[in-house]
C-alpha cells in the first residue's frame, strides 16, 4: 500500500505492472472510501466504511476496533504476519501494532527516520523505502525454515509529501505532462466555494507529479525485489499479492492539489492482484468497480477464514459486481474550508451532497447534517467533471437528471 499515490502514475511503476498486471489482474475501476490515509488504511484492515470502523479523519486511528482487523483473523489462524512503513496516522510509534508478529512500524518520514523495530523505539539511518524493502525481504526468508503461512502488509510512505526520491532517482527525468481538461479549469462558478477559491496551476500540479513519480521509483525496485525473492523461495504461484495506494492526489485538478474531495483523481486508485494458484491469471483485466473494504475480504476467502465481524466489501475471488460505490469524508474540527460529504459513485455518474458536520479528534460526528451544497456529473460526456448539472438546476432538471432516487440511496448508504 502506497501513500498518496494517484492512478495516472503508470510510468514509474512498470515493473509492478509487468509483474501484477502482466501476470495478474489489473482493476480499472479501483477506488478507496474515504480519500484520507487512517480512514482508509482501517478499511483495508477491517473490510468496512469508515462511518463504520469510526476511523472518520487521521486523529482518530485509536478508535479502529482491532477484533475486526484481517490481520487479527490471520494471526488467530496460525498465520505469521508482519508490518514494514507506515501503519495509521496519529499512533503513537511506541506503541506496538496489534496482531502483528513482526514489525518495522515507521515514523512517517524520507530519510533517517524514527521507527518502533519489533518494541524498540530507534532511529534506523537510510532510505526508508529501502530499509522497508530489507525488512519484508528478510521476513519472506523466514519461510525457509518457518513453514507457517504468512501475511506482509508492506506501506512505504512514498509517495507523500515531501516526496524525497532516493539519491539515485533526484534527478530522474520523468515525461512531461501537460495536465487534464480539469487543470486548470477555467470556469468554477458551478463548484463550492473551496473549489472556487483555489489557486493550484498546472505548474503546482507538475512538480508535485515530477517528485511524487521519483519516489515511486523506489517503490518499484521494491515490488521487484519480492517477485524475485517469492521465486527463489518457490512462492511465486501460490502468494497472493494485491497493489494499492491508500488514496489518490489531485495535480491542480479544479485548481486543488492533495485529497480529501469527491473529484475523481483524490478516490481513483492503482489497483492490481496477482494470484496464479487461485486463478487470477495472466494479463487480464477487471472493470468492475472495485474498492480498499474489498481487500480483507479477498485475503480471507483466499485463506478460506469465515470472518466474525461485519465487512462491507466483498472478495474479489467472487462474482460480486456492484453498480456504484459509496465514497464519504468529514470535516475534522470546525475550521475546515469544506464541508463533509458523501458521494454516489457509478461508472457513468456521480452525485455528492455536502453536510454540516464535523468530527473531533476521536472520530465522533457533530453538527446540523443539514444538505449545505450538491453536485451531479455525467461521467461518461464529462469524464473531468467540469459541468455540475446540478448549478442553478431547475426542479424538472433534478427530476429528469434521477436526483431523488440517487439522494435516498446516498442516505440509505451512510446508514448500512
Amino acid at each position: 500500500m502506497t501513500d498518496d499515490q494517484p492512478k495516472q502514475t503508470n510510468w514509474a511503476i512498470q515493473k509492478t505492472i509487468a509483474w501484477l498486471g502482466g501476470q495478474g489482474v489489473t482493476y480499472n475501476n479501483g477506488h478507496v472510501t474515504t480519500p484520507l490515509c487512517a480512514p482508509s488504511r482501517s478499511s483495508v484492515f477491517s473490510g468496512r466504511y469508515a462511518h463504520n470502523h469510526g476511523v472518520r479523519n487521521n486523529s482518530a486511528s485509536h478508535s479502529l476496533d482491532q477484533s475486526t482487523t484481517v490481520q487479527r483473523y490471520l494471526k488467530q489462524a496460525g498465520y505469521r504476519t508482519g508490518l514494514f512503513g507506515k501503519y495509521l496516522n496519529s499512533w503513537t510509534l511506541a506503541d506496538n501494532p496489534p496482531h502483528f508478529e513482526e514489525w518495522a512500524l515507521l515514523q512517517p518520514g524520507y530519510v533517517d527516520a524514527q521507527w518502533n523495530l519489533n518494541g524498540t523505539v530507534q532511529t534506523i539511518n537510510g532510505y526508508t523505502t529501502n530499509i522497508i524493502k530489507n525488512r519484508t525481504l528478510a521476513f519472506l526468508s523466514k519461510s525457509t525454515t518457518d513453514t507457517r503461512p504468512w501475511f506482509a502488509y508492506v506501506t512505504p510512505y512514498a509517495s507523500h509529501e515531501p516526496n524525497i526520491p532516493a539519491a539515485q532517482y533526484a534527478d530522474t527525468v520523468v515525461p512531461s505532462w501537460d495536465g487534464r481538461p480539469s487543470v486548470p479549469e477555467a470556469d468554477r462558478s458551478d463548484k463550492p466555494a473551496y473549489v472556487k477559491n483555489a489557486t493550484n496551476t498546472l505548474a503546482d500540479g507538475r512538480a508535485v507529479r515530477q517528485r511524487q513519480l521519483r519516489t515511486l521509483l523506489s517503490v518499484d525496485d521494491a515490488v521487484q525485489a519480492f517477485k524475485d525473492k517469492l521465486a527463489a523461495l518457490g512462492q511465486l504461484n501460490n502468494t497472493l499479492v494485491i497493489y494499492i495506494g491508500d488514496n489518490g492526489f489531485q495535480w491542480a485538478d479544479h485548481g486543488l492539489l492533495g485529497k480529501g474531495t469527491p473529484y475523481s483523481p483524490a478516490h481513483e486508485v492503482p489497483f492490481y492482484l496477482s494470484w496464479p494458484a487461485g486463478g487470477l491469471g495472466s494479463g487480464t483485466t477487471d472493470n468492475r468497480i472495485v474498492a480498499n473494504i474489498d481487500i480483507a475480504p479477498t485475503i480471507l476467502a483466499a485463506a478460506g477464514i469465515t470472518p466474525t465481524t461485519p465487512q462491507d466489501g466483498k472478495s474479489l475471488l467472487s462474482g460480486f459486481n456492484r453498480d456504484h460505490l459509496l465514497v464519504e469524508w468529514w470535516k475534522q474540527g470546525t475550521a475546515g474550508v469544506k464541508d463533509s460529504w458523501a458521494s454516489y459513485v457509478a461508472k457513468n455518474k456521480q452525485y455528492v451532497e455536502y453536510y454540516d458536520l464535523h468530527t473531533d479528534a476521536s472520530g465522533s460526528v457533530s453538527g446540523t447534517g443539514q444538505v449545505t451544497f450538491r453536485e451531479y456529473y455525467d461521467l461518461v460526456n464529462d469524464p473531468y467533471q467540469l459541468t455540475n448539472k446540478l448549478y442553478q438546476a431547475s426542479p424538472a432538471d433534478e427530476q429528469n437528471l434521477g436526483i431523488p432516487a440517487l439522494a435516498s440511496q446516498l442516505a440509505a448508504d451512510r446508514q448500512s
